[in-house]
């Protein structure tokens, strides 16, 4: 990502391509807010967090936030919200007065489903339960608590602020609060974690009986401390047996794998991510924020935001950092890198609904990637096999041009 400080840097990439078709209908609409500060950054974490100072500028941040989705407007005319997912960093260091102005100044601008979906990240360190009563009065109605573990040991090797006493108090104050809609984030794979203790983690979250689990193993990524640093983690053969193990449990308790590491309740999938997923669009605000937009003329452009928050705040510089419009040649890899991740796929016809171009044009690639085993051979879905589950980057590798 590239911070900008004037419209006129925007970064058009691609080469230029044929004219697509018009889209047959527009997909549905989300929008994606990113509040980028947190107590103290994990030595995990590559996303756009900031440490808190011990006052957050929370009225000029919601105000340029606003500004920020005024820019995009005029790409979104006549449409409707379908989700809101307010990520970070920690959303919940934000007051319900602070999200609350944020929210009233989003349906100002654009109408919300009736069904709409809000989303609120949290952290068990951040819990209150009166401001949590105040979230839900808000119309937020689904949170995702990062729990990461349950064990102490794990928590601190993790570099969490919180306890497993305190990860199992948030989902109880969750419920008093009146969510009865809830995700819980674990990983495994973590530094000296055996079968049994990645187990124990999943059995306690299961215990708590939230609508969906986020289960994912921890990765080492670049221009973090773990990267520099590097964790003794977990041996492969225990990683599988954690994996295997791990899905089998999910399985038994009623949670339905739908995504590489998401597991749901009947009809409980985030409707947000699912969203991303079919390759859906996404207005992005805040700082770092991407978006993902559709035209009728079968344009669609990914957008980043100014990354860092004295950036964003400053009235001097651009809201936006860049901008990309997808090309032909780009648009399969684009299009299944998000939709293979879901374990059914999807339906052969969104592809051309959501991309403007004709499914055959996906033929060469697609046959080879079923001859080799990684894609079911099956017309009317575009869906990887077990295998091709377990390498789906090497699938992926297919569909570039």
């Amino acid at each position: 990502m590239t911070d900008s400080s004037s419209a006129s840097s925007l970064i058009v990439g691609g080469a230029a391509s044929s004219p697509r078709a018009p889209l047959p209908t527009l997909p549905p609409l989300a929008l994606y807010i990113h509040i980028p500060w947190c107590v103290r950054k994990c030595p995990y974490c590559d996303f756009n967090s900031h440490t808190a100072s011990p006052v957050l500028p929370e009225q000029e941040y919601v105000d340029a936030m606003l500004a920020d989705l005024d820019q995009d407007l005029h790409a979104v005319y006549g449409r409707e919200l379908s989700s809101i997912f307010f990520g970070g960093g920690t959303p919940s260091l934000f007051s319900a007065e602070a999200l609350g102005r944020l929210l009233e100044g989003v349906k100002q601008r654009i109408p919300f489903a009736d069904d709409i979906e809000i989303t609120l990240e949290a952290n068990p360190g951040t819990f209150e339960q009166e401001k949590f009563v105040a979230y839900r009065k808000l119309g937020i109605n689904r949170l995702s608590i990062g729990i990461q573990s349950f064990q102490q040991e794990k928590l601190k090797a993790l570099g969490r602020i919180h306890n497993g006493d305190e990860a199992v108090r948030a989902a109880g104050m969750a419920r008093q609060a009146g969510f009865d809609n809830f995700n819980l984030d674990l990983m495994h794979g973590l530094p000296d974690q055996s079968l049994e203790d990645a187990l124990s983690d999943l059995r306690q979250a299961i215990e708590l009986k939230p609508t969906h689990i986020s289960w994912y193993q921890l990765t080492l990524e670049p221009n973090t401390v773990f990267w520099n640093q590097p964790p003794v983690l977990p041996e492969d053969d225990t990683l599988w047996d954690i994996q295997e193990a791990g899905q089998a449990l999910l399985a038994e308790h009623g949670y339905a794998q739908y995504e590489v590491s998401a597991y749901a309740q009947p009809g409980r999938p985030a409707r947000h991510n699912l969203n991303y997923w079919s390759f859906g669009d996404f207005i992005g605000i805040g700082a770092g924020a991407h978006g993902k937009l559709s035209h009728p003329d079968g344009r669609i452009v990914r957008t980043w935001k100014t990354r860092l928050p004295k950036d964003y705040l400053n009235p001097a510089k651009s809201f936006q950092a860049g901008e990309k419009a997808l090309t032909n040649d780009e648009m399969p890899f684009e299009f299944l890198m998000n939709a293979l991740r879901l374990t059914a796929g999807v339906e052969s016809r969104l592809y051309p609904e959501r991309t403007g171009l004709p499914l055959e044009s996906l033929e060469e690639h697609r046959r080879e990637a079923e001859q080799s085993g990684l894609l079911q051979v099956e017309p009317s879905r575009l869906a990887a096999t077990e295998r091709g589950q377990l390498f789906l980057n090497d699938l992926l590798q297919k569909f570039l041009s």
